[in-house]
């Protein structure tokens, strides 16, 4: 009931920063733009709360997950064809993204940037300064053009300046990464200490992203009402496509993709593993939280999948946290369909490089509703594209339905991995028992 009455509040206050905007529309002065102005000024201070979220809980998440894996037993072959899956699952998904909004361009109208979502994009906030525009230009044509940069991005020299600075958090993920695995490889109590104080720290990053979101509805109210203030209503209809774009995307790896990969990798019945799956997908759609349904699928894969306990205990709560298939793909698909509307054209060799910090990123999103927006807003700014922060606002107008969705396709990429890895492991152990 709780978690629905989030879900209606989230409604009510697009619903309702929609009539104030209309009501407010049009005032240039007086008090009602006042209000507009002061409504905007708390909807800012939601945006810079999710800003300040980003660096700590991609870094504690990235460490804590990489290094949890020195904790459990039996990683070996069962472990590395676990990551192996995940990151397969994931790279399709943000594939499947970055094919489809390639096909239907939600920024483009008749061939052009969308100049009505450009414009919410500019009455949230200022433009970048036409410097900093240049210099994503030049840097966009030489990354697409040299892999060098990419690799430069990699192996930041400062990892202080890498966690600052906006072109560098790709160096920062990866520095994440590899301190993951040294503290996995830590000796004794040593190791243990470290895990716990990295995954202490992001329990506690995830507990404060979970207090800024529980502020959704009136920062979603705050950021709508000078939007609609200003432009009208008219676009939420651009906003139409963008949205079907997504559901199109991610309704073909549910249906098609990781089917797919039940069929021909796992031997599996794709419709059956539906059936076992049903109730904690119903859970995910819920409560857009994989973090919360992880109980019901966990139970769901033992006991309706038939898939050992060892298997689901390993394979499940790590892909809450490192497997986002749905999350990759709305990535993908957001940071495309802003720099559309941008007017800035990405090569697929710049494509390429966004869904491998799609893949990377979403390792570090939390498992609670509309936590891919610190995610989105981290792509936006490690792919240079100009306004990142005004334009997430756009897309938050309509990220609740779509985090359902998504939620639930993360929860089944994770039940599909987890059945896979299963079903190698019942075979190997008759192979041992003939043996």
């Amino acid at each position: 009931m709780r978690r629905m009455k989030i879900l209606m509040q989230m409604l009510l206050a697009i619903i309702l920063g929609c009539v104030a905007g209309f009501m407010l529309q049009g005032s240039e002065g007086g008090a009602a733009a006042g209000v507009v102005r002061e409504v905007g000024f708390v909807g800012r201070l939601f945006m810079r709360m999710l800003k300040m979220l980003i660096v700590p809980l991609v870094l504690s998440s990235v460490i804590a997950s990489i290094g949890s894996l020195g904790g459990m037993s039996g990683f070996g072959r069962m472990g590395a064809r676990t990551v192996g899956l995940y990151l397969l699952s994931t790279f399709a998904a943000a594939s499947v993204g970055l094919l489809m909004v390639n096909l239907i361009q939600p920024g483009f109208v008749n061939g052009q940037p969308n100049e009505q979502i450009r414009k919410v994009f500019e009455v949230v906030g200022e433009e970048a300064p036409k410097a900093q525009q240049d210099r994503f230009s030049d840097s966009q044509q030489n990354l697409a053009a040299d892999w060098h940069q990419l690799f430069e991005k990699m192996v930041p020299s400062n990892v202080i300046e890498a966690a600052t600075d906006n072109g560098q958090l790709l160096g920062l993920i990866v520095f994440s990464i590899a301190l993951g695995l040294a503290m996995m490889k830590l000796p004794g109590e040593k190791g243990r200490s470290l895990q716990e104080v990295v995954s202490g720290f992001h329990e506690a990053m995830v507990m404060m992203t979970s207090w800024v979101m529980k502020l959704a509805p009136i920062g979603v109210f705050c950021l709508l009402v000078p939007i609609v203030a200003k432009t009208g209503g008219e676009v939420f209809q651009q906003l139409g496509k963008y949205m079907l774009t997504v559901f199109l995307a991610l309704f073909v790896h549910f249906t098609v993709i990781l089917p797919l990969f039940l069929k021909t990798i796992g031997r599996l019945s794709p419709w059956q593993h539906f059936l076992a799956m049903r109730e904690a997908l119903v859970m995910a759609f819920a409560t857009a939280s994989s973090a919360a349904t992880l109980p019901v699928t966990m139970r769901c894969v033992r006991d309706k999948a038939h898939v050992s306990k060892e298997v689901t205990s390993f394979t499940l709560p790590l892909g809450a946290t490192v497997n986002m298939d749905g999350t990759a793909l709305y990535e993908c698909v957001a940071v495309l369909f802003v720099a559309q509307v941008m007017g800035v054209s990405m090569e697929w060799g710049a494509q390429v490089i966004v869904v491998l910090v799609a893949l990377m990123t979403s390792i570090g999103v939390a498992g609670i509703p509309s936590a891919s927006l610190v995610a989105i807003l981290l792509i936006l700014k490690s792919s240079n594209i100009p306004n990142a922060e005004v334009a997430v606002l756009a897309l938050l107008a309509v990220d609740r339905p779509l985090d359902m969705l998504r939620t639930a396709v993360n929860v089944y990429g994770d039940s599909c991995v987890a059945a896979m890895v299963g079903q190698a492991d019942k075979k190997r152990a008759l192979e041992e028992a003939r043996s």
